[in-house]
């Protein structure tokens, strides 16, 4: 990378020199006459380095040093000085200064001392990123998935989360709305307050409002003390409404209150609640059909309606399900005290064309079942609910149009050596290629772990791995 580093001096001649200098060296370099016009590039761009005379009219280097230090802590100050103020020089070095330098200046010294300065500030940098990319990792660790529509949907995540933005998520039941919900919270810098999450389809219709914006004591029969809600609660951080489309209309006008003036008042009350919540909403219904039935309202959509993530179903993503497996059965096993080493190739096959209405729910509920009724370390086609079973057509290929080739081919590949008991041999005549090309489509496909002998291949039945 391309270091940026500000020269502030009131003399001009010790300005263009340095310049020249570390240029030389390959730097960029930014130039102030004075402390007030540094501080202002200092604290305004994208600077790695300061390098500031001590002794300036106006605003002086102790102030610029001090200013720097404690507003855009981790970038380095070198500090000029001229050999009657030295005293002032070791100051600056107990105030923060990376180092010091005496004028006339030693222009081999000054390219070391910056080199090891540049050092330190690149060390800092990497630390900071891996800590967000290790941060990012948490956030995402109980949402399973690699395909290309998953990994769009946790970029997407990503940009908003830092944001103030409303978020609306959007897909079936079952698909994880509510994980992508966590994320955008443990990604913002709400994410050491408060995360309040409220099913509205679970709660009755006449108790919603109470819920979410509380109420006095004797607003109504039982309500002996007053109660605060869940946006209250929520305040200074987010609020994720799962299945915002089923509130009725009085609701929806308090929500939208709260989004365009950040207030509202408790169910019986006159006091007016001031909030600052991040809201997050989540539906499996269209609302654009619900704002044209008269059931929600428009303006209200507008709003939760920022930023949009869809969450794509489990059977237009599935090159998903195979993560999936394994770590359900992981999950499950470590849960009931089992050991399971694998899935064999059929009961695999079974899952993977299964259309999966229920989703990653479904799917997960499944193989919970199959690792309890399990009696061996290996899950067969008979440990799968008999729903699943008979659900899935394992004797043919289903492909959906838009499919691309190379999908269409992996699925061919993976189906035939499914209804092949993962005998390699057998299956690749089925195909018609030869078993060198299926084992490297296999190892493409990440599958080919532990590819056995012809000799091994004919009459066994291959068993993937947890």
């Amino acid at each position: 990378m391309k270091f940026t580093i500000l020269v502030i001096d009131d003399e001009k001649n010790i300005r263009t020199g340095l310049q020249a200098a570390l240029e030389l060296d390959g730097y960029e370099v930014l130039l102030a006459a004075d402390g007030a016009e540094g501080l202002e590039i200092a604290l305004h761009s994208d600077i790695d380095l300061v390098i500031t005379d001590l002794r300036m009219p106006g605003v002086s280097g102790e102030e610029v040093l001090r200013r720097v230090t404690t507003e855009s802590p981790g970038i380095p100050v070198i500090v000029l000085t001229g050999h009657g103020t030295v005293e002032n020089a070791v100051e600056a070095m107990r105030s923060g200064a990376y180092d010091f330098l005496t004028k006339p200046l030693n222009l081999d010294r000054l390219s070391l001392l910056v080199k090891r300065a540049l050092q330190n500030r690149e060390l800092v940098l990497q630390h900071r990123e891996l800590e967000r990319e290790m941060e990012s990792r948490k956030s995402f660790e109980h949402i399973i998935g690699k395909s290309p529509a998953m990994l769009k949907v946790f970029e997407v995540v990503r940009r908003v989360a830092p944001t103030k933005a409303s978020v609306l998520i959007t897909g079936e039941s079952g698909v994880g709305k509510e994980l992508i919900a966590n994320a955008l919270h443990n990604l913002s810098p709400r994410n050491e307050n408060p995360f309040i999450k409220v099913h509205c389809a679970a709660l009755a219709e006449s108790i919603l409002e109470s819920e979410l914006f509380g109420h006095e004591k004797g607003s109504f029969t039982g309500a002996v003390s007053r109660k605060r809600g869940r946006f209250e609660l929520a305040n200074s951080g987010t609020i994720f409404l799962d299945e915002i489309g089923e509130i009725n209309q009085q609701v929806q006008i308090k929500i939208l209150r709260v989004l365009q003036e950040k207030q509202f008042e408790r169910v019986g009350g006159e006091e007016t609640v001031e909030v600052d919540v991040r809201v997050v909403t989540a539906t499996n219904r269209d609302l654009e059909k619900e704002i044209a039935a008269g059931r929600f309202r428009e303006d209200l959509f507008y709003r939760l309606n920022v930023v949009r993530i869809h969450v794509p179903p489990l059977r237009e993503r599935k090159d998903d399900i195979p993560l999936m497996i394994t770590s359900f059965i992981k999950e499950f096993a470590e849960e009931n005290g089992k050991k399971i080493e694998g899935i064999e190739p059929k009961a695999r096959s079974v899952l993977y064309s299964y259309d999966w209405p229920g989703n990653v729910r479904q799917l997960r509920n499944c193989v919970e079942s199959a690792v309890v009724m399990t009696s061996g370390t290996v899950i067969t086609l008979d440990d799968l609910p008999p729903s699943i079973r008979s659900g899935s057509d394992a004797s043919s290929i289903r492909i959906p149009l838009g499919t691309t080739m190379a999908e269409a081919e992996k699925e061919i590949i993976l189906q035939t050596l499914s209804a092949q008991n993962g005998n390699k041999s057998r299956a690749a005549e089925v195909l018609g290629i030869g078993r060198k090309t299926l084992h490297r489509k296999l190892d493409e496909y990440g599958l080919d772990r532990d590819p056995v002998s012809d000799a091994e291949d004919e009459g066994s039945q291959s068993v993937e791995p947890v």
